[in-house]
């Protein structure tokens, strides 16, 4: 390969006339700055699904069961016993009853969604006690000889809008659609059933779909509101025992109960939110990919100073006898050279970069630590997909690169 080995000369070797080793600097330095926003860029956003990973289990279970193509399905409490003892590594299960309502208290209303859950079992399930960060926890406010009266989990934003606190007096009413029987336009206050509670506790898991509009109500409450009468319920949420396989588990789920039935893990439960960091993370990589492009414009801009300094060069190896083709390879290898230099430098400095960040936290969130969920922006590199992504692109770029050099050496 001598049109490889010469132009890998050309690249290393101090150019006649300063301008152009500096031009050639530049060009180098742009596709490496640009390769390592890539990188960087790509590995904040895998940071931010760990981070958003991370917090599932504050309240989502290991595993969820849900009727396919359904809102809710009949006997499900006999459904659970069956999966508990009907399928090994199941350490609880619970139906839950979640559904949207109107919550009207004394200093406000807003529309909610309640999960009705069973207060003993639910704990067993998530560790829904630790995000308790005022009044009860839920097993408390369900002890028997209590003076409460169904007892209402508020979470934070439902506390904030309403105004219910956990108090003895803090009663508050749910509002739901009457299902069963007519309506009678007259009284429209008949259309809806409702249940009177008393918030008992606030909870607050660091996600804006459960913060903002999220209360737990006892289940027999839930179905009553609901008139459900035949042990309904819209999930049955799974806890697993230590060191059990998931997968097997729920396969072992599938089998049991059938296609009515869905089986998901915690980031299928939450499917739509890393869909979208997703999308967002790849539409950012396609947007600085043009960024690249652009940087190597400058390596064009190079190849035309390189092969005005060179011809005499050119012309030496065509007086030698060599073909015009080789002149033009030695030039295409060069803009391809260029741009792979530049590349693999942007990807080494990217990836000591966000190491650096990932192990040592060198950037720090502004803001409150107590109000934050990590106090340094998370970072993780990942070698497969995004690295050989990158370094694929870059190697794409630096062949079309290589083939737009062809027209600077059409004369030579």
């Amino acid at each position: 390969m001598l049109a490889l080995k010469i132009a890998l000369r050309y690249l290393l070797a101090p150019k006649s006339h300063n301008a152009v080793n500096v031009i050639s600097i530049i060009s180098l330095s742009g596709v490496a700055v640009a390769t390592a926003a890539i990188v960087i860029v790509l590995s904040v956003f895998n940071g931010f699904n760990d981070l958003a990973a991370s917090h599932l289990s504050a309240i989502d279970p290991q595993l969820k069961v849900s009727p396919a193509g359904a809102k809710v399905f009949a006997k499900a409490d006999s459904i659970a016993c069956a999966i508990t003892e009907g399928v090994d590594g199941i350490d609880a299960a619970t139906p839950v009853l979640e559904e949207r309502a109107l919550l009207v208290g004394a200093s406000g209303q807003m529309p909610v969604v309640f999960k009705a859950v069973n207060p003993a079992e639910y704990p067993r399930i998530v560790d829904i006690n630790a995000t308790i960060i005022d009044g009860l926890n839920i097993e408390a406010a369900d002890i028997p000889g209590r003076e409460i009266p169904q007892a209402m989990t508020l979470s934070v934003g439902v506390a904030m809008e309403t105004g219910l606190r956990p108090a003895p007096d803090s009663g508050a009413e749910l509002y739901a659609p009457r299902r069963i029987g007519r309506i009678n336009p007259a009284n429209p206050a008949a259309a809806y059933r409702r249940e009177a509670f008393t918030a008992t506790g606030v909870f607050r898991v660091e996600q804006p779909e459960y913060d903002t509009d999220r209360i737990i109500i006892p289940l027999d409450a839930g179905r009553r509101l609901l008139e459900y009468d035949n042990g309904e319920a819209s999930a049955i949420e799974l806890r697993l025992t230590p060191g059990t396989d998931e997968r097997r588990v729920a396969g072992d789920l599938a089998a049991m109960l059938g296609d009515g039935f869905t089986i998901a893990d915690r980031l299928r439960q939450q499917e739509e939110a890393f869909r979208m960091i997703a999308i967002e993370k790849w539409m950012t990589f396609v947007m600085l990919i043009a960024i690249l492009l652009i940087a190597t414009f400058n390596v064009l801009s190079t190849l035309s100073l390189l092969v005005i300094e060179k011809r005499s060069d050119a012309a030496t190896l065509r007086a030698l006898g060599a073909p015009r083709a080789l002149t033009r390879s030695i030039f295409t290898w060069e803009g391809s050279l260029i741009t792979i230099s530049g590349g693999i430098a942007g990807i080494i400095f990217g990836s000591l970069l966000t190491l650096g960040q990932q192990h040592f936290g060198w950037v720090k969130l502004a803001g409150d630590p107590n109000l934050l969920s990590t106090t340094v922006y998370p970072v993780r590199l990942a070698p497969w997909p995004d690295l050989a992504i990158v370094a694929a692109t870059v190697a794409a770029i630096a062949i079309a690169t290589g083939s737009a050099s062809r027209i600077f050496t059409k004369s030579e």
